[in-house]
């Protein structure tokens, strides 16, 4: 069974510090989108990299992708589709944004509860040592949390990390 790889949008996906500057990173293009909850004002500016979606169809043979944000399933709708990828499971987390264990980033409990045992790479631009701590003292193994700078998104370096990580634990040298 391929290891799971837990997709966060904000940050990684949608470089949002980067909304400050000017323009738009290389290769990032702005969309404009009304998620649920943003029907008031102009709509959410969400830049996306076209070539990220090529990565992570290309990691696919690697990994069981799954959405492991806050848009939840209308990550399919919003912005799935823009970076050419098929609909995708995702996490219904039971609550967002509310207390943690240990000091841990909201997510990570429900992260760990979602994998299930079986082994995980997670990119999120909200992990901390604490969470990497907490999770390893919960008998997790096998997984690479891989922190994403939210002012520069996904780079290659995260790819190719992600790509070893996954090989490194089947054998597979590609």
């Amino acid at each position: 069974m391929k290891p799971l790889l837990l997709i966060d949008i904000d940050g990684p996906l949608n470089p949002y510090l980067a909304l400050a500057r000017p323009g738009a990173p290389d290769g990032y293009t702005r969309h404009p989108m009304r998620p649920t909850g943003w029907d008031q004002g102009p709509p959410l500016p969400v830049l996306l990299n076209p070539d990220h979606g090529r990565a992570l169809r290309a990691l696919s043979g690697r990994y069981e992708l799954v959405w492991a944000t806050t848009w939840k399933g209308e990550a399919n709708q919003w912005v799935g589709p823009r970076l050419g990828l098929p609909p995708l499971p995702y996490i219904d987390w039971p609550a967002m944004h509310g207390d943690a264990p240990a000091g841990t980033y909201w997510k990570t409990q429900y992260v760990v509860e979602y994998a299930a045992g079986r082994p995980f790479a997670w990119i999120d631009d909200e992990i901390t040592l604490r969470d990497r701590e907490w999770i390893l003292g919960h008998g997790v193994t096998e997984a690479l949390l891989r922190w994403v700078d939210p002012g520069l998104g996904l780079l290659p370096d995260d790819f190719a990390a992600l790509a070893a990580w996954a090989d490194a634990r089947t054998g597979d040298g590609r």
